[in-house]
């Protein structure tokens, strides 16, 4: 085999690998007492940005972040709001500026932000795929 032949084996070997790594790194999480297992990209952002304030089932949503630092929180930022970490940082900027909302509480890692859902049965949060959610917490199904 030459390796003109070995390189283009590898290639059609290591494409499938590409889309695994683009998977979800991240998973939304609330109140196992919340009755919400589905969310779409559109709705989450909508409550990160605290224009959808409160739950169909009633109860004002407290949203919780990841610190600004948290790849997690890149990802997430860029997969449900479009936009990154600066730019919505930029957007609450202008929020707290105009005097209309403050952003979401920010949490240093996923045990913060599992440990701040436990005891608000109101609140949403993200935390990274691998996080052991333990009692009290559930992921919730993203649709697009």
């Amino acid at each position: 085999m030459t390796i003109k032949m070995l390189f283009c084996v590898l290639a059609i070997v290591a494409g499938p690998l590409e889309l695994t790594a683009q998977e979800t790194t991240y998973q939304v999480v609330v109140s196992a007492s919340n009755p919400i297992t589905t969310l779409s990209r559109t709705e989450v952002s909508r409550i990160f940005l605290k224009r959808q304030p409160t739950w169909e089932h009633g109860g004002s949503i407290v949203a919780v972040d990841l610190e600004r630092t948290s790849t997690t929180r890149a990802t997430f930022t860029k997969e449900v709001h479009g936009r990154s970490v600066t730019a919505i940082g930029t957007f609450w900027q202008q929020q707290i500026f105009a005097g209309k909302q403050l952003p979401p509480t920010e949490k240093s890692n996923d045990e913060d932000v599992l440990s701040h859902i436990r005891s608000n049965p109101n609140a949403i949060g993200y935390v990274s795929a691998g996080a052991a959610l333990g009692n009290g917490v559930k992921a919730v199904t993203l649709t697009h």
